[in-house]
Formats: structure tokens, C-alpha cells, sequence
């Protein structure tokens, strides 16, 4: 076993792993670590935390040091720094006349990298823009295009729901979201009602999903001939939730609400989605 830290790079981001080599690391401590895109400052989220060192797969980088006066001092020039590259770089995509949305700018630690990301509905090729940055920056330079999903996570912003972005507030990843989970979760497969900011199915559509899953197999679908104490019926509406069936009944034509328990699924319905369903929801998964 050995001991790790947790590190995060921005508020809401993934978390990476370090040796803390023997340092007194605490919560929220900022270090100062190396990592794919060079020497970074990150946020401590982690401590005191061990794993079995067969099941890393690799071997952890050292943390390089605890964030220093002068350390702090260099990530306030190098905000500074990424708003005039931010500036510019939009400035420079005009003048190319690029069809791409400017979204962000980061400088890694060390002043050896300089990052845009960007959005675009096509491929676009930025090879010359590449070369105008870095001959204005002197260092390098990478563009890379993100999705809707992953521009919301770093713009932020309100939902419908009124709270600000799961994304951008707690969600360190994001999760498959299938137009699936809306359907057996009996929502409204309107497009304004399923769909976050950012166009896409909402990530809370996860959260539950699990527990839908079980109900939906426990539960008769719509279309289902079933058996109550009344006679037979067809069931016309669920409700996953309370268990409650709302059957048609063949003798009658009465509608009636029923409990799940108290009926006998003589043949059970289908849960498929209709081609017109299907093409009114393309576009909201995330693929």
C-alpha cells in the first residue's frame, strides 16, 4: 500500500493522483506537480489516502512542491496572461476568417504551453492561425475543439431547473445520458424538456436511473393485457413511482387504477420508441 493525493486543476474537473513523497500535504493546499501538459498548479482534494500499488498500472509522479509565495504570484500573471491571449486569439481568428467560437484560454504553469479551446460546427483547419499565435506568443500553441457539453462546463450558467449547471458545479465527469432513460422514466419526450443549455439530454437524467431500471422491470408497460380482480384490461399509463396501473378494461371500457401487486401480467407490453419519436430526439445524445 502506499499513500496518494488527489489533485484537481479546475473548480470542477477531474481528479489525478500524486505521491506526496513524505510531504505534510493537507486539503486545499495547492501544489506544484508535472503532468501531461507540463508543470501545473493544482488544488489538493484528497489526503491521506492509500491503494494497492500493484492496481495503479503505472508509476505515480512525484508532487514537485507545495505551492510557494512567488508560486501564487506567477498564477496571477499568468491569468493576466490568458485574458490578453484570449483576446487576441479571437482578434486573429477574425482576420483568418474562421468559422469557430473562441470558448477559453489556458497557460500551463510554466509558461510552456499556451491552450484554446474552441467550438465549431465542421472540421476547421487552423494550421496558419497556429502559426500567427506562436510567432506573437513565443511559445507553444494548441487549439482544441470541445463539444456543446464541455463548453457549458467551463462557461456555466443556469438550468432550467433554476440551479447552475450540474457541469460546472459538482460533476467532475459526465455521464452517458440515453434518450432510453427519459422514456422509462415516463418524461415528456419534448426536446425544450429533456435537453439541457448546451442542446444535449441533461445529466440529471442519470442521477435515478438505477432505480427506474428496477421499477421498469417490476412494472407492467403500456400495452399490457393483464388480469385484475375485475376482469381483463389493457394497461393505458403507468406510474413507476407509486406502483399505480391505469387499465382499460375489455368488458367496460372503464378506465381503472389498479396496484401493480394486484394484477397478473398475461402478456406484458413494449417500451420501443416510435421512428417519429426517435427523429424528433436525434441530435440530444452525446456521441
Amino acid at each position: 500500500m502506499i499513500k496518494i493525493i488527489g489533485v484537481r486543476f479546475k473548480s470542477v474537473g477531474k481528479i489525478y493522483y500524486f505521491d506526496p513523497i513524505g510531504l505534510d500535504i493537507k486539503m486545499n493546499d495547492n501544489v506544484i506537480v508535472e503532468t501531461a501538459k507540463g508543470v501545473e498548479c493544482g488544488e489538493v482534494v484528497l489526503v491521506d489516502h492509500e491503494i494497492d500499488e500493484n492496481s495503479l498500472g503505472k508509476t505515480l509522479k512525484p508532487v514537485i512542491r507545495i505551492a510557494t509565495t512567488q508560486d501564487y504570484a506567477t498564477i496571477e500573471r499568468n491569468k493576466k496572461k490568458e485574458a490578453d491571449a484570449f483576446e487576441i486569439c479571437k482578434k486573429k481568428i477574425e482576420a483568418h476568417k474562421l468559422k469557430m467560437n473562441l470558448i477559453s484560454c489556458e497557460c500551463t504553469f510554466d509558461n510552456s504551453k499556451l491552450l484554446f479551446y474552441f467550438t465549431a460546427e465542421n472540421r476547421v483547419d487552423f494550421r496558419e492561425l497556429v502559426k500567427d499565435l506562436a510567432s506573437v506568443f513565443r511559445t507553444r500553441i494548441e487549439l482544441r475543439q470541445i463539444g456543446v457539453r464541455d463548453e457549458a462546463k467551463m462557461l456555466g450558467g443556469l438550468g432550467i431547473c433554476g440551479q447552475p449547471f450540474c457541469c460546472s458545479r459538482f460533476l467532475g465527469e459526465f455521464h452517458s445520458v440515453t434518450i432510453r432513460m427519459a422514456k422509462e422514466q415516463s418524461l415528456s419526450l419534448n426536446p425544450s424538456k429533456i435537453s439541457g443549455t448546451c442542446g444535449r439530454l441533461m445529466c440529471c437524467l442519470k442521477y435515478e436511473q438505477d432505480s427506474y431500471e428496477q421499477l421498469f422491470k417490476t412494472t407492467p408497460k403500456v400495452g399490457a393485457i393483464v388480469k385484475t380482480a375485475d376482469g381483463r384490461g389493457v394497461v393505458q399509463e403507468t406510474n413507476l413511482l407509486t406502483g399505480k396501473l391505469h387499465v382499460k378494461m375489455d368488458k367496460t371500457d372503464n378506465v381503472v387504477i389498479v396496484d401493480k401487486a394486484d394484477v397478473e401480467v398475461i402478456k406484458d407490453g413494449s417500451s420501443k420508441m416510435s421512428k417519429n419519436e426517435m427523429k424528433a430526439l436525434q441530435g440530444l445524445e452525446d456521441n
